[in-house]
């Protein structure tokens, strides 16, 4: 699709803050709205999101009953599958929930799901500091009700090679992959649920055949002998045994609960792994100190916006919600579908697998995707949920530098693209090696020499500290040794291919390299050398110590197209192997160019005339020309491309968005819609002077509360075109 180029200019004059006073306006608590469905769903696609702490629940009501998947991050299983806890159904004999007077809603507030119809209201939700699950039922009649426990793991199940997208072995599947059958153990008012993994497992295998046996006790290994799972505790039901059936393309196996003649009945789950035990705590607790957090969460930040720009702001809202819902996970919110999946065969015809299912995995990272779920952290206030990534990369920074040591013979962390969460390349993506071969690299056409995305995740780390005052000093390693790994090994290369580590005028020569998955190849791409100078440059003003590494490298490409001076992918390069635009990364993430910087003109040429840039504009998936675009103060293409990334998914609930490029709900898609509104309200400049709504149209009203480095936080309004600050 083409857009029409505006002037690449702010739209309304920007505000510099630190002339500004805050205006007497009061600033009141804000309140979300709830989110409410008023007809029960057809199936599990058109579940409503709920959680907390690290727990993602998809909550329905279908022909009466209630039903819900658990999902906890962590719970990988010896194919690195990301399992799913099982499915829990409610069902009242009477049918209250078939009354005309139904209503499903979720409670952003409280971070809870009230279903309710008649005389019945039950509550669901997820203890935010704690891996426990709690269902309310409060009726103004004696109701029966049964309360199951559906699993379809009740029994081995062989990974057919179409199904073994959802692991780490992907087209090397064994052909006795299996998924090992749950142990599950009822007692009359009470089942336990657990996994257990073998020794043996996927890390094993890739470790064999990436070659590093000799150092394998080096490396980093999350899943072998891991266990995980938890307890579902029915204090008024009694077990009436089992029963099978069938939920979409997938046989279970149910155990039953009774209970008979209740009006009120708490039932609750708790989680559990090898790292975490079981915590018990009370409902009543729960319910206060979860809701608090809610409410303190919706303080930190919000969007609204009037008009054609109010469902972006609400979908921006309700994606946020289920960011939060992994707040205090050890792992990091999945790019492809969080802990939010729901049956595959709902997603593509194609795929009728278990509820487990995933595209491109479950501990596997694909880190250009990953990255977009956590940049707009930082403006929104929730820096502290960064963690769960950053610690990611801590725990597998041994891996990374162990594994550069032994085939390179030099330090620093190599990072690859595709990376599985014991920190080496994901086996089939790999690539199949010969004996003369580096074994280092991948031989993936579009992975090769792919190592930048890491820098991404230093650069969080630094401006955590900037935006928060984070103390990130566990995470300096991580930062040092990706820096390293770039100077000392493409001096390496340099040596190998010639005599001289740099070149004539002391610089590094990054080749071969890659901008991107797409250009590849590459001599000097405008995307690693501009990561390179920014993090080198945070990292220098962090420690307040010159950093050798600045003098050295590069200054990022340019060309001329038409005339005009723009931003060249690289120097030169080989091929053209995905859709990506990384000449315009200079833009964004890394700011060397945009509004309120030199070049600004250099930038906008690239957007509006590179014809590989103009080819591949699309909103899909981890497209980034949304943010692009209001970096650049580009306000009419902004608001077109953010209105449609943001747009309502084609599944029920709206941010639920299509699988675009991987998964459905496609979490990275979610990242940069939101990354991309808040480009178009709050912009900082290099001195951090602030840019309010500096492409945002004058015509719309708008309102937002973000936050910028210094710890500082924004509150300003547009109206009827007139900018007012409300507090900073």
């Amino acid at each position: 699709m083409k857009y029409k180029a505006t002037k690449c200019i702010c739209m309304l004059s920007f505000l510099l803050i630190c002339f500004l006073t805050s205006c007497p306006i009061a600033a009141t608590d804000y309140v979300p709205e709830d989110y409410v469905w008023t007809t029960q769903s057809k199936n599990s696609s058109e579940s409503m999101p709920c959680g907390g702490h690290d727990i993602g629940m998809n909550i329905w009501v279908e022909n009466g009953d209630i039903l819900f998947y658990v999902s906890r991050s962590g719970m990988f299983d010896e194919n690195n599958t990301l399992l799913k806890a099982g499915r829990f159904r409610l069902h009242f004999n009477s049918n209250p929930l078939n009354h005309s007077t139904f209503k499903q809603r979720l409670c952003l507030n409280d971070g809870a799901v009230y279903i309710e119809a008649k005389d019945l209201q039950v509550k669901l939700w997820a203890d935010v500091y704690s891996p426990n699950i709690f269902v309310t039922i409060h009726s103004t009649s004696k109701t029966d009700a049964t309360i199951s426990f559906e699993s379809w793991r009740y029994r081995n199940r062989q990974v057919s090679k179409a199904e073994c997208q959802q692991g780490s072995y992907k087209w090397l599947i064994a052909k006795d992959c299996v998924t090992y059958a749950d142990s599950i153990k009822p007692l009359s008012d009470r089942i336990s649920f657990w996994h257990k993994n073998h020794d043996y497992t996927v890390f094993d295998f890739t470790v064999n055949r990436e070659g590093l046996d000799n150092i394998k006790s080096q490396l980093y290994n999350p899943i072998g002998g891991l266990k995980f799972g938890g307890t579902l505790y029915l204090p008024q039901f009694k077990y009436i045994g089992t029963s099978t059936g069938q939920y979409a393309s997938t046989d279970f196996k149910a155990w039953n609960y009774q209970a008979k003649g209740i009006k009120k009945a708490t039932v609750s789950i708790s989680l559990y792994d090898s790292h975490t035990q079981e915590i018990r705590i009370t409902a009543q607790k729960s319910s206060l100190q979860s809701a608090k957090w809610w409410h303190r969460y919706w303080q930190r930040s919000y969007i609204i916006a009037e008009g054609d720009a109010a469902q972006m702001a609400r979908n921006y809202e309700l994606f946020r919600y289920m960011l939060g819902c992994n707040a205090y996970s050890a792992w990091p919110t999945k790019f492809n579908g969080s802990l939010f999946t729901f049956d595959p065969i709902y997603v593509d015809a194609k795929c009728p697998f278990t509820p487990d299912y995933r595209k491109w995995g479950g501990g596997t990272m694909t880190a250009q995707n990953q990255r977009l779920v956590y940049w707009p952290m930082l403006k929104s206030g929730d820096a502290d949920m960064m963690q769960a990534q950053f610690d990611t990369y801590l725990r597998m920074l041994p891996s990374a530098t162990a594994r550069t040591q032994y085939y390179w013979g030099h330090q620093g962390a190599s990072f690859c693209e595709q990376i599985e969460n014991f920190g080496l390349p994901n086996p089939a993506e790999y690539g199949k090696h010969k004996p003369d071969d580096d074994m280092g690299m991948e031989r993936n056409a579009w992975l090769e020499y792919q190592w930048d995305t890491a820098l991404e995740f230093c650069s969080m780390m630094l401006q955590a500290n900037q935006y928060s005052g984070m103390d990130i000093k566990k995470y300096e390693p991580v930062i040092e040794q990706v820096l390293a790994f770039f100077d000392l090994h493409y001096q390496y290369i340099a040596k190998k291919l010639g005599v001289k580590p740099l070149n004539m005028d002391g610089k590094l020569v990054l080749y071969p390299s890659s901008g991107c998955e797409t250009y590849k190849m590459a001599y000097n791409p405008s995307s690693v050398i501009a990561a390179l100078q920014t993090v080198a440059r945070q990292w220098q003003a962090y420690k307040h110590d010159s950093i050798d590494l600045i003098k050295k490298l590069p200054n990022i490409p340019l060309h001329t197209i038409k005339g005009d001076t723009c931003i060249a992918p690289a120097v030169v390069w080989a091929r053209i192997q995905n859709v990506e635009t990384p000449q315009l990364y200079p833009v964004f993430p890394w700011r060397v160019y945009g509004l309120g910087r030199e070049g600004l003109n250099i930038a906008c040429n690239t957007y509006t005339k590179d014809e590989h840039a103009l080819k591949m504009r699309s909103t899909t998936g981890w497209k980034q020309d949304n943010i692009w675009a209001a970096c650049l103060g580009l306000t009419e293409e902004a608001m077109q491309l953010n209105k449609e990334k943001l747009a309502n998914g084609p599944y029920r609930f709206p941010a639920f968005w299509d699988p675009g490029y991987d998964w459905a709900p496609d979490c990275n898609k979610g990242g940069a819609s939101m990354i991309g509104l808040q480009e178009m309200l709050l912009q900082e400049k290099p001195n951090g002077d602030l840019l309010l709504f500096p492409a945002w149209p004058a015509h719309i009203n708008a309102k937002f509360k973000l936050h910028a480095t210094g710890n500082r936080t924004i509150e300003a309004e547009i109206k009827n075109g007139k900018i007012q600050v409300l507090k900073q």
